[in-house]
């Protein structure tokens, strides 16, 4: 029966395999051992995860809880260098993540409002208190900790217990303690902002009452209302800041059209005032003239007349009964005049008739008042003084040729008026203004050369992976092609002995039978040795026609 040739090549090749000696076999074993392991490390390591940061800076209970969950969903995971954060497969990070949420991991150390949910019947009142202290702390501390700066942060309240007397009240305080990462610090805003989160959290906590500490001892909330003080001057300086800048930009924005870009350099220094005044008036003014009456508020006039004949009449005595003066009259008396005479005297005139008058008037005008209350606005400016400096004008002649020629001095003056005028400049008010022109000493641009499309980090990354797996691919192929392949080869192109016929072999046999006769007994015996451990068939079949030729 015919052998397929590639039955055939695998029969000459066991034939082959089996007719070398022990360190070629060896050998052989050996380098296809090493393919064999050299191709399994390879696929573990291009099958290996890219690990990624799972959690960083977690608590050890929140620790535990993950690993224990990672475990159960079958997630390997390994830790970082010093176990500070807990690192899974790059590729299941954010399904590991929304599982664990899932599960309320993690948990964090500070426990929240949740320790309400498990209370227990018949809890005192005590206990229920204290939990809720806690709770309340606890959902600070995380407010805290959300904070970029703040790593870990602890929230202690001092909670006064109520009472009925006024007098015997006490207003709450708190304390709190903060961790701050490495190299960070928090501001004075930040420090306020702090403080009245805890303020406006708990009832009838005042500002004063909160005291913030860092890790180092440092205290960071000054006594009294000194942080609200820091924030107001922060807030100013912001203020100020903003304000010169604005100013800045207009002046900049309003020359850049005519001295072209990057030839115009501002400066705006604002003296700001920020008190606060508040002033309260009331003016009387005096009382109206003639020209200008006042409104009457009420008028009231009386009058009264009493008139008739004087009677004859006086005391009784003396003088009454004394006679009358004699008569005196005028030489000339006007017409229609009465002549007095005495009074009793017959044949005198009728004597006039004598009336009493009485006129009362009262007016009541409305008073002037007037009461101001007049608060001056917080952040007015008192006084600006503002540098301006103009580059030389850049002209490019015939030949190619870049001078620079300072402005004329007309072209400064109207810069002058146009930064007036953007400025709102006052003079009362001691505003000044500067204007100069020089020219720019502008450092040459440093040109930063492009990165390189083979430096570029995605580039590298591509090029890691590559060379990963060529550097698989070159071991795999230098062990099949060099080692393996030219055994392979050498065992394919051995061939065992021709099979000889039974008839052939036993002439063979005698003939060398024959020629070890002739040699020496011991040589004879060396060259049997060999004979037999070269050709065992041979030697077989010349024993089994030395048996079967006895037996005949």
């Amino acid at each position: 029966m015919a052998l397929v040739p590639a039955q055939t090549a695998v029969a000459n090749g066991l034939r082959g395999f089996i007719q070398m000696q022990n360190q070629q076999k060896f050998g052989l074993m050996l380098a296809i051992a090493a393919i064999i392991a050299l191709l399994a490390g390879a696929w573990m390591w291009s099958q290996s995860p890219d690990y990624r940061v799972l959690y960083t800076n977690v608590s050890d209970r929140d620790g535990g809880a993950i690993i224990g969950a990672l475990q159960q969903m079958n997630v390997p995971y390994k830790f970082s260098e010093g176990g500070g954060a807990i690192l899974v497969p790059g590729n299941q990070v954010h399904e590991v993540r929304l599982r664990l949420a899932s599960q309320g991991l993690p948990k964090g150390s500070l426990a929240g409002f949740e320790l309400m949910e498990n209370q227990k019947l018949g809890s005192s009142q005590f206990l229920e208190q204290v939990n809720y202290q806690r709770a309340l702390e606890g959902e600070l501390a995380r407010s805290i900790q959300s904070l970029a700066a703040v790593q870990n942060a602890r929230v202690h309240l001092a909670l006064s217990k109520p009472s009925v007397f006024v007098r015997e009240q006490q207003k709450p305080s708190a304390s709190v303690l903060l961790n701050l990462f490495s190299g960070r610090s928090l501001d004075a805003a930040q420090v306020s902002a702090i403080v009245h989160l805890i303020s406006s959290s708990v009832s009838d906590l005042p500002v004063k009452n909160v005291t913030v500490v860092d890790q180092s001892g440092s205290l960071l909330s000054s006594p009294g209302n000194a942080t609200l003080n820091a924030q107001l001057d922060a807030g100013q300086l912001k203020y100020v800041q903003e304000l010169e800048h604005n100013y800045v930009k207009r002046i900049e924005a309003i020359l850049t059209p005519i001295t072209g870009a990057n030839n115009v350099r501002a400066q705006v220094t604002a003296d700001v005032d920020f008190s606060q005044t508040e002033r309260a008036e009331e003016i009387y003014k005096p009382n109206h003239t003639a020209p200008d009456p006042a409104a009457i508020r009420s008028q009231q006039s009386t009058e009264s007349t009493t008139g008739g004949p004087q009677a004859v009449g006086g005391v009784p005595g003396a003088l009454s009964n004394q006679p009358p003066a004699p008569a005196s009259a005028p030489i000339a008396a006007a017409p229609g005049a009465a002549v007095n005479a005495p009074a009793g005297v017959p044949g005198s005139a009728a004597a006039a008739p004598s009336a009493n008058s009485r006129k009362e008037s009262t007016v009541n005008y409305e008073v002037d008042k007037t009461i101001k209350h007049v608060r001056q606005p917080v952040g007015g400016i008192k006084r600006l003084s503002v540098a301006v400096v103009v580059n030389y004008r850049k002209e490019t002649d015939s030949a190619g040729k870049v001078t620079h020629t300072p402005l004329a001095a007309e072209q400064i003056a109207k810069i002058n008026d146009l930064v007036k005028e953007t400025m709102g400049y006052n003079k009362d008010r001691g505003d000044t203004l500067n204007v100069a022109n020089s020219p720019f000493s502008v450092a040459e641009r440093e040109v930063v050369p492009d990165v390189p499309f083979w430096k570029q980090p995605a580039t590298l990354i591509l090029a890691k992976e590559v060379g990963k797996h060529l550097l698989i691919a070159a071991a795999v192929l230098y062990l099949v092609l060099g080692v393996l392949r030219p055994l392979l080869k050498s065992l394919a192109q051995a061939r065992p002995a021709p099979v000889l016929p039974e008839d052939a072999l036993d002439s063979q046999a005698a003939a060398a039978v024959r020629r070890q006769g002739n040699a020496g007994y011991e040589q004879n015996l060396q060259m049997a040795k060999q004979l037999a451990s070269q050709e065992p068939k041979i030697v077989a079949n010349v024993v089994k026609d030395w048996v079967s030729g006895d037996e005949r």
